[in-house]
């Protein structure tokens, strides 16, 4: 939201430095982040001065040029060649000094300098109003009044706006503070109680008066539950034009591009007060205007021309043929203000917060007049606010009232009523402030208090404050008020010691996230959010299971994930896009399914890899990864967690080109493998991506807290090799299976060291290199005792597999 100072000041007379209030808005909640300039003239004219052209000759060596002489009012003439043929004796004259910076139609700044044009010197520039920034024409230099004084700086002259503008970060609860009013408010609140002693100046509209009734509008108000209160006024005999310089400036310092003087005045009063209002062309009006619903599957034209398909739900303004306007949202393209309108109907209207958020997120419309409608605005002002600006519209586009205002407001919207304890506030705030103290705040936050006693005060909060209903909200009002730094702290330290299990989640989360940082991953967290189409891209997920938000804020964030592959995949595309394609990422994060038991979480680990092990370097060639070495890292997390006696099982998952699962029984823990190319196409990755899914709430079943431990064994462990022909359909797998049943108790480790296939085998064959480590753990093995375990690991591998000795 932006605010601008000047606009401020109008509501409070204050000649603090920018700094200053930026400081003490920050303090009340109001947190301003960045304090800009602005200039309705960019440069603000500096270094620009009434001249007056004394002499003005031929230049001797070009037709087009001529050599002035100007007086700059410090009773030292200087010369200026300029080429415009309109310059003359005896004109006064705008005239950029030496030094000054102006700036050509792109923006770009340059610097007048002293220098010679064709031979003659020249001290200055006299400019055309569009070298100035004043307007478009080159046609020739400004000619200015000739009572001006010379010397005089042309920022007087042209009443050239300076306006410091605050970036303010507010939010979303504060619906109040939307406006210039409503941040006067809360500057007044802080001001008081820096013990500077202010007032709220509001514009006054005391000068309303109905000047003919030769125009009237009845407006019928079918739903009084979603348009609480609903007012309206006509004007008649405007002239639709741009706006005045003054209200231009006020609307281009917050960043509003000036349209015409009617909409431009519906603007500001928005920004002024918070409330928004609707202008409307009267003679596009058929008969009475009509606050309703229609039905669902009704086609509307909106202002940016755009036909939207209106749901039963959406308050409309209609007339007796049809709709004009979405309330509170977008207008009509055919009901709307023009250069031709003479005759409006001003709208000032409190709709239900809920109604407008829904409509606003349905057609996916985002204004400045629904951003404050659905946060809930001021429900007294609706009648003040439409005042206002039928006064504005008769300043800048003439024309007078020409009906009673009506005003449609069946129930009132009542304030409410919450009771403070004293001893509550002490409670929360850590300190017990004065009573008195507590009063003056909450009075000047227009808080009324009804009664008073020991315990407490009987508070009536105003309406528009919708974040403060509770007591707990009041005290947060006290607080940010008196300042959050003017609170002690206590010197006594008080601490804690729980004793907590080994195996809670976010430890167990913790240490592996620790291990798989240490292998040079990166953790990532994606948004739950997320496109319904991707389950399309694997069979095992179900569309009929997606948890679908009634109000997504897009497409692309309507549906809760079903899994953390696609999310996943999405920052893998964007960092290969930005020339980062070595990837390790890991993310801990939950799966959303609406079963027909009910809606269910599932918690994940995801584990990604992409690219070569290591970063390029002249020391180590380059290495992509590969699934042997991804295994690895999925066994090494369960390793750490003391996960033992897993088998593999074969992957359930149909979007793995190739892969295992590991498990524990028939539950699978991980599943992990390559992701086939058909999903990363949709994803527009061409490299090839590991992917690992572990099941973590099967995870945490498993872990035991039970620490267990063998001592260092005292005898020494020996190790025998093998080099095994065997088919190529036999695994490693089944190898190491043969030889643990082979060799129960001595056999310590099995290590595949070399895999062989291709020239001086035969066809079909491979070859396999293993080591076996043997160790008895309460004495020395002889030759004769490893012998005999080593043949009987052959005979068996010959027996089972057909493996034969290379």
């Amino acid at each position: 939201m932006k605010i601008s100072y000047n606009w401020l000041k109008q509501f409070i007379k204050i000649d603090w430095k920018s700094e200053e209030t930026a400081a003490l808005l920050t303090d009340l909640g109001l947190e301003v982040e960045i304090v800009d300039k602005y200039q309705s003239v960019k440069g603000g004219l500096e270094g620009i001065v009434v001249g007056h052209v004394l002499t003005c000759i031929q230049h001797p060596d070009a037709d087009r040029l001529k050599i002035t002489t100007v007086d700059l009012g410090n009773g030292v003439p200087v010369q200026i060649v300029c080429g415009a043929s309109n310059v003359g004796a005896g004109q006064k004259v705008p005239v950029a000094t030496i030094g000054t910076t102006l700036y050509d139609k792109e923006g770009v700044a340059f610097t007048i300098k002293k220098g010679k044009i064709r031979g003659q010197e020249s001290h200055g520039m006299i400019c055309a109003e569009d070298e100035l920034g004043l307007g478009e024409s080159h046609d020739g230099i400004m000619i200015l009044d000739d009572a001006l004084i010379p010397g005089t700086p042309a920022a007087t002259v042209f009443k050239i706006e300076n306006d410091e503008v605050f970036e303010i970060g507010l939010t979303p609860n504060r619906a109040d503070a939307m406006s210039h009013l409503g941040t006067a408010r809360d500057l007044r609140a802080g001001m008081l109680q820096s013990g500077v002693n202010v007032e709220l100046i509001t514009p006054s509209v005391s000068n309303f008066r109905v000047d003919k009734r030769t125009l009237k509008i009845d407006v019928d108000v079918k739903e009084p539950k979603l348009a609480p209160r609903y007012c309206g006024v006509t004007i008649s005999g405007i002239t639709v034009k741009p706006s005045p310089e003054w209200l231009q400036n006020r609307l281009k310092a917050i960043g509003l591009n000036p349209k015409n003087n009617i909409i431009d005045v519906t603007n500001y009063v928005l920004h002024e007060l918070g409330q928004p209002l609707h202008a409307f062309d009267a003679s596009k009006i058929n008969g009475k205007v009509i606050v309703q619903t229609l039905p669902a599957g009704t086609k509307f034209t909106t202002l940016d021309d755009v036909e939207r398909t209106l749901h039963e739900e959406d308050l409309m303004i209609c007339d007796e043929k049809g709709p004009l306007c979405i309330a509170g949202v977008f207008g009509g393209k055919k009901s709307g203000v023009s250069e031709n309108t003479n005759s409006i109907f001003l709208e000032s209207a409190y709709f239900n917060p809920v109604s407008i958020r829904k409509t606003a997120k349905r057609h996916q419309l985002n204004t400045d007049a629904s951003f404050r409608f659905e946060r809930g605005i001021d429900p007294t002002i609706t009648e003040y606010a439409l005042k206002r600006a039928a006064l504005l519209i008769q300043e800048v586009a003439g024309g007078e009232i020409t009906s009673d205002v009506i005003n449609v407001y069946p129930k009132k919207i009542e304030d409410f009523s919450v009771f403070l304890n004293f001893s509550k506030v002490a409670k929360i705030i850590g300190q017990e402030l004065p009573k008195d103290n507590i009063k003056k705040i909450l009075v000047s936050l227009d808080i009324k208090v009804n009664s008073v006693s020991d315990a407490g005060l009987g508070l009536t909060i105003p309406a528009y404050r919708v974040d403060v209903q509770r007591e707990i909200d009041v005290i947060e009002e006290i607080l940010r008020v008196y300042g959050y730094n003017n609170i002690n702290f206590s010197k006594k330290l008080n601490a804690t010691v729980s004793n907590s299990p080994r195996n809670e989640d976010y430890k167990i989360q913790n240490t592996i996230a620790t291990q798989l940082n240490s292998q040079g991953f990166n953790e990532m967290m994606a948004n739950s959010l997320t496109t319904a189409s991707y389950v399309e891209l694997s069979e095992v997920l179900n569309a009929a299971h997606n948890v679908t938000m009634l109000n997504p804020l897009s497409n692309d964030l309507a549906t809760m994930r079903q899994s953390l592959l696609f999310s996943g995949l999405e920052a893998i595309s964007y960092n290969i896009n930005r020339k980062n394609a070595d990837l390790k990422l890991f993310e801990f994060g939950k799966t959303y399914h609406n079963l027909p038991s009910g809606y269910e979480e599932r918690k994940h680990l995801t584990l990604f890899l992409s690219g070569n092990r290591n970063q390029e370097s002249w020391t180590n060639a380059q290495k992509p990864s590969d699934f042997f070495l991804f295994k690895g890292y999925a066994n090494a997390i369960l390793s750490r967690l003391g996960i033992q006696k897993t088998q593999n099982l074969p992957v359930t998952s149909d979007v793995f080109s190739e892969g295992i699962a590991i498990g524990f029984g028939q539950e699978i823990i991980v599943e992990l493998g390559v992701v086939k190319k058909s999903i990363l196409k949709n994803f527009g990755i061409k490299q090839e991506i590991f992917f690992a899914d572990f099941n973590w709430a099967l995870i945490l079943k498993l872990i035991s807290t039970k620490i267990k431990y063998t001592e260092i064994p005292k005898y020494p462990e020996v190790r025998r090799d093998l080099a095994l022909l065997i088919d190529q359909n036999v695994t490693y797998d089944s190898i190491y299976s043969v030889a643990r049943q082979t060799e129960k108790t001595l056999l310590k480790d099995i290590n595949l060291f070399d895999v062989y296939e291709g020239k001086n085998l035969p066809e079909g064959k491979k070859s396999y290199a293993l080591s076996f480590t043997i160790q008895d753990n309460s004495k020395t093995l002889t030759d004769a005792q490893i012998d005999k375990i080593m043949k009987k690991l052959q005979n068996n591998f010959e027996t089972e597999l057909g493996a034969s000795l290379r």
